[in-house]
Protein backbone atom coordinates (compact mmCIF):
# COMPACT_ATOMS: atom_id res chain seq x y z
CA UNK A 1 0.00 0.00 0.00
CA UNK A 2 1.30 3.58 -1.29
CA UNK A 3 1.16 6.21 1.53
CA UNK A 4 0.49 9.86 0.81
CA UNK A 5 3.19 11.95 2.79
CA UNK A 6 2.95 15.67 1.52
CA UNK A 7 0.72 17.64 -0.48
CA UNK A 8 2.04 21.03 -1.88
CA UNK A 9 -0.37 23.83 -3.48
CA UNK A 10 1.32 26.49 -5.65
CA UNK A 11 0.88 29.08 -7.95
CA UNK A 12 2.66 29.26 -11.14
CA UNK A 13 1.81 32.65 -12.91
CA UNK A 14 4.36 34.35 -14.77
CA UNK A 15 4.95 37.08 -11.84
CA UNK A 16 6.72 34.60 -9.84
CA UNK A 17 9.43 34.08 -12.88
CA UNK A 18 9.85 38.13 -13.28
CA UNK A 19 12.00 40.52 -11.95
CA UNK A 20 9.70 42.80 -9.33
CA UNK A 21 10.61 45.36 -11.83
CA UNK A 22 9.17 44.52 -14.83
CA UNK A 23 5.97 43.41 -13.11
CA UNK A 24 4.14 46.20 -15.23
CA UNK A 25 4.81 45.18 -18.47
CA UNK A 26 2.13 43.03 -18.79
CA UNK A 27 -0.54 45.65 -18.13
CA UNK A 28 0.05 46.77 -22.30
CA UNK A 29 -1.66 43.10 -22.80
CA UNK A 30 -4.46 43.53 -19.85
CA UNK A 31 -5.53 46.95 -21.38
CA UNK A 32 -6.33 45.22 -24.95
CA UNK A 33 -8.41 42.24 -23.33
CA UNK A 34 -11.75 41.68 -22.12
CA UNK A 35 -11.44 39.66 -18.45
CA UNK A 36 -13.80 37.15 -16.41
CA UNK A 37 -14.49 38.71 -13.19
CA UNK A 38 -17.39 37.17 -11.02
CA UNK A 39 -19.40 35.73 -13.76
CA UNK A 40 -18.44 39.02 -15.94
CA UNK A 41 -16.50 40.26 -18.41
CA UNK A 42 -15.08 43.54 -18.37
CA UNK A 43 -12.50 45.77 -20.97
CA UNK A 44 -9.84 47.20 -18.56
CA UNK A 45 -11.71 50.35 -18.57
CA UNK A 46 -14.46 49.34 -17.11
CA UNK A 47 -12.69 47.23 -14.61
CA UNK A 48 -10.52 50.73 -13.03
CA UNK A 49 -14.26 51.89 -12.84
CA UNK A 50 -16.06 49.02 -11.45
CA UNK A 51 -12.82 48.99 -8.60
CA UNK A 52 -12.52 52.72 -8.42
CA UNK A 53 -13.43 52.91 -4.20
CA UNK A 54 -10.95 50.11 -3.62
CA UNK A 55 -7.68 52.01 -3.58
CA UNK A 56 -6.11 49.56 -6.15
CA UNK A 57 -3.85 52.33 -6.92
CA UNK A 58 -1.87 51.89 -3.68
CA UNK A 59 -1.41 48.25 -4.41
CA UNK A 60 0.67 48.78 -7.53
CA UNK A 61 3.67 50.25 -6.03
CA UNK A 62 7.66 49.38 -6.77
CA UNK A 63 7.79 49.12 -2.40
CA UNK A 64 5.10 47.02 -2.71
CA UNK A 65 6.00 45.28 -5.53
CA UNK A 66 9.22 44.31 -4.36
CA UNK A 67 8.29 43.13 -0.75
CA UNK A 68 5.39 40.94 -2.26
CA UNK A 69 8.03 39.24 -4.84
CA UNK A 70 10.60 38.81 -2.28
CA UNK A 71 7.17 36.73 0.04
CA UNK A 72 6.46 34.98 -2.91
CA UNK A 73 10.14 34.09 -3.27
CA UNK A 74 10.54 32.77 0.53
CA UNK A 75 7.06 30.95 0.48
CA UNK A 76 8.46 28.67 -3.25
CA UNK A 77 11.56 28.13 -0.76
CA UNK A 78 10.12 26.73 1.73
CA UNK A 79 7.85 24.59 -0.62
CA UNK A 80 10.75 22.97 -2.60
CA UNK A 81 12.82 22.54 1.08
CA UNK A 82 9.42 20.18 2.62
CA UNK A 83 9.56 18.76 -0.98
CA UNK A 84 13.28 17.68 0.16
CA UNK A 85 12.69 17.05 3.32
CA UNK A 86 9.80 14.44 2.72
CA UNK A 87 11.99 12.54 -0.37
CA UNK A 88 8.78 11.03 -1.74
CA UNK A 89 9.47 8.11 -4.42
CA UNK A 90 6.84 9.70 -6.45
CA UNK A 91 5.11 13.12 -7.11
CA UNK A 92 1.65 12.90 -8.91
CA UNK A 93 1.07 16.88 -10.45
CA UNK A 94 -2.58 18.10 -11.01
CA UNK A 95 -2.47 21.01 -12.95
CA UNK A 96 -4.00 22.43 -16.46
CA UNK A 97 -3.14 22.44 -20.00
CA UNK A 98 -3.41 26.20 -21.61
CA UNK A 99 -3.38 25.33 -25.41
CA UNK A 100 -0.12 24.19 -25.12
CA UNK A 101 -0.91 20.15 -25.49
CA UNK A 102 -4.32 20.30 -26.59
CA UNK A 103 -6.68 22.42 -28.95
CA UNK A 104 -9.80 23.08 -29.94
CA UNK A 105 -9.67 19.82 -32.08
CA UNK A 106 -9.12 17.84 -29.41
CA UNK A 107 -9.78 19.02 -25.61
CA UNK A 108 -10.00 16.13 -22.95
CA UNK A 109 -11.71 17.09 -19.65
CA UNK A 110 -9.52 14.90 -17.53
CA UNK A 111 -5.85 13.08 -18.74
CA UNK A 112 -3.52 10.95 -17.22
CA UNK A 113 0.09 10.44 -18.19
CA UNK A 114 1.66 7.39 -17.75
CA UNK A 115 4.58 7.42 -20.05
CA UNK A 116 8.28 6.90 -19.20
CA UNK A 117 9.87 9.96 -19.83
CA UNK A 118 8.70 13.86 -19.19
CA UNK A 119 10.55 16.24 -21.55
CA UNK A 120 10.81 19.84 -20.74
CA UNK A 121 12.79 22.28 -23.47
CA UNK A 122 12.96 25.69 -24.23
CA UNK A 123 11.06 27.79 -26.46
CA UNK A 124 13.27 28.52 -29.54
CA UNK A 125 13.94 32.13 -30.34
CA UNK A 126 11.16 32.02 -32.85
CA UNK A 127 8.73 31.04 -30.42
CA UNK A 128 9.93 33.09 -27.88
CA UNK A 129 9.65 36.01 -30.60
CA UNK A 130 5.95 35.30 -30.87
CA UNK A 131 4.99 35.64 -26.99
CA UNK A 132 2.73 38.67 -25.81
CA UNK A 133 4.45 41.51 -23.41
CA UNK A 134 5.18 40.12 -20.18
CA UNK A 135 5.72 36.46 -21.01
CA UNK A 136 9.08 35.81 -22.12
CA UNK A 137 11.14 37.01 -19.40
CA UNK A 138 9.34 34.19 -17.65
CA UNK A 139 10.64 31.75 -19.60
CA UNK A 140 13.50 30.80 -16.31
CA UNK A 141 10.80 29.68 -14.31
CA UNK A 142 8.99 27.01 -16.19
CA UNK A 143 11.81 25.93 -18.75
CA UNK A 144 15.50 25.23 -18.24
CA UNK A 145 18.25 26.77 -20.13
CA UNK A 146 18.61 23.59 -21.98
CA UNK A 147 16.53 20.57 -22.86
CA UNK A 148 15.46 18.13 -19.38
CA UNK A 149 13.92 14.82 -20.12
CA UNK A 150 12.30 13.71 -16.35
CA UNK A 151 11.41 10.32 -15.77
CA UNK A 152 7.39 9.39 -15.32
CA UNK A 153 6.17 6.53 -13.42
CA UNK A 154 4.28 4.41 -15.96
CA UNK A 155 3.40 1.38 -13.35
CA UNK A 156 1.55 4.37 -11.19
CA UNK A 157 0.04 6.16 -14.01
CA UNK A 158 -1.39 2.72 -15.70
CA UNK A 159 -2.96 1.97 -11.89
CA UNK A 160 -4.56 5.42 -11.42
CA UNK A 161 -5.74 5.47 -14.90
CA UNK A 162 -7.12 1.93 -14.35
CA UNK A 163 -8.58 3.09 -10.89
CA UNK A 164 -10.51 6.13 -12.07
CA UNK A 165 -12.10 4.08 -14.93
CA UNK A 166 -13.72 1.32 -12.74
CA UNK A 167 -14.58 4.33 -10.10
CA UNK A 168 -16.39 6.07 -13.81
CA UNK A 169 -13.92 8.54 -14.57
CA UNK A 170 -13.85 8.35 -18.55
CA UNK A 171 -10.22 9.83 -18.30
CA UNK A 172 -8.29 10.75 -21.45
CA UNK A 173 -4.50 8.43 -21.76
CA UNK A 174 -1.20 9.35 -22.89
CA UNK A 175 1.86 7.35 -22.91
CA UNK A 176 3.93 10.33 -24.46
CA UNK A 177 3.23 13.94 -24.44
CA UNK A 178 1.51 15.33 -28.02
CA UNK A 179 3.64 17.67 -30.06
CA UNK A 180 0.97 20.20 -29.00
CA UNK A 181 0.11 23.82 -30.54
CA UNK A 182 3.87 25.20 -30.29
CA UNK A 183 3.67 27.25 -27.76
CA UNK A 184 5.90 24.98 -25.87
CA UNK A 185 8.44 22.44 -26.36
CA UNK A 186 7.40 19.42 -24.10
CA UNK A 187 5.06 19.57 -20.74
CA UNK A 188 3.00 22.73 -20.20
CA UNK A 189 4.19 25.35 -18.10
CA UNK A 190 1.70 24.23 -14.87
CA UNK A 191 4.18 21.36 -14.58
CA UNK A 192 7.32 22.38 -15.68
CA UNK A 193 6.64 25.39 -12.92
CA UNK A 194 6.81 22.55 -10.38
CA UNK A 195 10.10 20.74 -11.86
CA UNK A 196 11.78 23.72 -11.58
CA UNK A 197 11.22 25.70 -8.91
CA UNK A 198 9.29 22.97 -6.46
CA UNK A 199 11.80 20.47 -7.48
CA UNK A 200 14.38 21.89 -8.01
CA UNK A 201 15.14 20.07 -11.35
CA UNK A 202 15.64 16.86 -9.94
CA UNK A 203 12.39 15.39 -9.70
CA UNK A 204 11.40 11.69 -8.93
CA UNK A 205 9.23 10.07 -11.36
CA UNK A 206 5.85 11.70 -11.85
CA UNK A 207 3.00 11.56 -12.94
CA UNK A 208 1.42 14.36 -14.29
CA UNK A 209 -2.76 15.07 -14.33
CA UNK A 210 -4.17 17.66 -16.83
CA UNK A 211 -7.42 19.47 -16.22
CA UNK A 212 -9.08 21.49 -18.70
CA UNK A 213 -10.28 24.43 -16.33
CA UNK A 214 -9.76 27.15 -18.94
CA UNK A 215 -12.12 26.09 -22.13
CA UNK A 216 -16.01 25.69 -22.80
CA UNK A 217 -17.54 23.42 -23.61
CA UNK A 218 -16.21 20.41 -21.03
CA UNK A 219 -14.68 22.32 -17.88
CA UNK A 220 -15.23 20.08 -14.96
CA UNK A 221 -17.43 21.65 -12.50
CA UNK A 222 -16.25 21.96 -8.96
CA UNK A 223 -18.37 18.97 -7.57
CA UNK A 224 -16.80 16.94 -9.84
CA UNK A 225 -12.97 18.16 -9.56
CA UNK A 226 -13.95 17.28 -5.89
CA UNK A 227 -15.09 14.25 -6.43
CA UNK A 228 -11.88 12.92 -8.87
CA UNK A 229 -9.52 14.07 -6.06
CA UNK A 230 -11.68 11.54 -3.82
CA UNK A 231 -11.20 8.65 -5.61
CA UNK A 232 -7.42 9.40 -7.02
CA UNK A 233 -6.80 9.73 -3.37
CA UNK A 234 -8.50 6.27 -2.50
CA UNK A 235 -6.60 4.74 -5.83
CA UNK A 236 -3.00 6.16 -4.75
CA UNK A 237 -3.36 4.24 -1.34
CA UNK A 238 -4.61 1.10 -2.90
CA UNK A 239 -1.51 0.90 -5.02
CA UNK A 240 0.40 -2.15 -4.27
CA UNK A 241 3.78 -0.42 -3.66
CA UNK A 242 4.95 0.36 -0.65
CA UNK A 243 6.09 3.48 -2.07
CA UNK A 244 5.70 7.48 -0.27
CA UNK A 245 3.94 9.95 -2.49
CA UNK A 246 3.95 13.49 -2.87
CA UNK A 247 0.59 15.58 -4.39
CA UNK A 248 0.96 19.01 -6.27
CA UNK A 249 -1.85 21.06 -7.29
CA UNK A 250 -0.25 23.89 -9.51
CA UNK A 251 -2.46 26.88 -10.38
CA UNK A 252 -4.28 29.74 -9.06
CA UNK A 253 -5.18 31.36 -7.23
CA UNK A 254 -7.38 34.07 -8.24
CA UNK A 255 -6.16 35.53 -12.05
CA UNK A 256 -6.21 37.52 -14.30
CA UNK A 257 -7.94 39.61 -12.13
CA UNK A 258 -7.29 39.44 -8.86
CA UNK A 259 -10.05 38.58 -6.37
CA UNK A 260 -9.19 38.45 -2.63
CA UNK A 261 -12.61 37.11 -1.09
CA UNK A 262 -12.59 34.65 -2.72
CA UNK A 263 -9.20 33.50 -2.65
CA UNK A 264 -9.57 33.83 1.45
CA UNK A 265 -12.76 31.88 1.41
CA UNK A 266 -10.84 28.86 -0.77
CA UNK A 267 -8.24 28.62 1.70
CA UNK A 268 -10.85 28.89 4.64
CA UNK A 269 -12.45 26.01 3.15
CA UNK A 270 -9.61 24.10 2.24
CA UNK A 271 -8.16 24.22 6.12
CA UNK A 272 -11.43 23.51 7.07
CA UNK A 273 -12.04 20.69 5.11
CA UNK A 274 -15.29 22.52 4.32
CA UNK A 275 -17.10 21.13 1.25
CA UNK A 276 -19.77 22.60 1.03
CA UNK A 277 -18.37 26.11 0.77
CA UNK A 278 -16.57 24.82 -2.43
CA UNK A 279 -19.32 24.03 -3.77
CA UNK A 280 -21.53 27.20 -2.78
CA UNK A 281 -18.41 28.99 -5.41
CA UNK A 282 -20.57 29.55 -8.34
CA UNK A 283 -19.35 28.02 -11.45
CA UNK A 284 -19.09 30.99 -13.93
CA UNK A 285 -16.77 32.41 -10.91
CA UNK A 286 -13.61 29.86 -12.01
CA UNK A 287 -13.10 31.41 -15.16
CA UNK A 288 -9.81 32.39 -17.37
CA UNK A 289 -6.61 31.99 -15.26
CA UNK A 290 -9.28 32.17 -11.72
CA UNK A 291 -10.07 28.66 -13.01
CA UNK A 292 -6.87 26.92 -11.81
CA UNK A 293 -8.38 26.87 -8.30
CA UNK A 294 -9.86 23.89 -9.30
CA UNK A 295 -6.31 22.11 -10.30
CA UNK A 296 -6.25 22.75 -6.06
CA UNK A 297 -9.88 21.19 -5.69
CA UNK A 298 -8.94 17.09 -6.17
CA UNK A 299 -6.09 17.91 -3.97
CA UNK A 300 -7.53 19.60 -1.49
CA UNK A 301 -10.33 16.94 -1.28
CA UNK A 302 -8.22 13.38 -1.18
CA UNK A 303 -5.68 15.98 1.55
CA UNK A 304 -8.79 16.24 3.66
CA UNK A 305 -9.95 12.24 3.07
CA UNK A 306 -6.52 11.38 4.09
CA UNK A 307 -6.34 13.18 7.16
CA UNK A 308 -3.38 15.58 6.34
CA UNK A 309 -3.72 18.97 8.21
CA UNK A 310 -3.30 22.34 6.70
CA UNK A 311 -0.65 24.92 6.63
CA UNK A 312 -0.88 28.34 4.62
CA UNK A 313 3.10 29.40 3.78
CA UNK A 314 1.28 32.34 2.25
CA UNK A 315 -0.98 34.62 0.18
CA UNK A 316 0.38 37.03 -1.58
CA UNK A 317 -1.92 39.08 -4.17
CA UNK A 318 0.28 40.29 -6.39
CA UNK A 319 -1.51 43.80 -8.36
CA UNK A 320 -0.24 45.61 -11.45
CA UNK A 321 -2.94 47.74 -12.46
CA UNK A 322 -5.12 49.99 -11.08
CA UNK A 323 -8.00 47.51 -12.40
CA UNK A 324 -7.05 45.15 -10.25
CA UNK A 325 -4.93 42.83 -12.44
CA UNK A 326 -2.50 40.38 -11.71
CA UNK A 327 -1.85 37.54 -9.94
CA UNK A 328 -2.93 36.44 -6.28
CA UNK A 329 -0.42 33.80 -5.29
CA UNK A 330 -1.03 31.35 -2.38
CA UNK A 331 1.36 28.74 -1.44
CA UNK A 332 0.19 25.58 0.85
CA UNK A 333 1.94 22.19 2.74
CA UNK A 334 -0.53 19.32 3.74
CA UNK A 335 1.44 17.29 6.17
CA UNK A 336 0.76 14.08 7.32
CA UNK A 337 -0.10 14.37 10.98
Amino acid sequence: MAEIVLGIGTSHGPMLSTPWENWGARVAFDKGANHDYRGAKYSFDELVAFRRDEGLENQITRDLWQIRSKACDVALKKLAEAFSEAAPDVAVIVGNDQRELFSDQNTPAFSVFYGQTIENRPRTPEQIAQLPPGIAVAERGHAPPEDAVYPGHPELGLHLIESLMQEDFDVSTMNQLPKGTGYVNGVPHAYGFVYRQIMRDLPPPTVPIILNTFYPPNQPTAARCIAFGKVLGRAIKNWKDEARVAVIASGGLSHFVIDEALDKLILRAFEEGDEAALLGVPEDFYQSGTSEIKNWLPVAALMSEGGLSMELVDYVPCYRSEAGTGNAMGFVLWNAQ
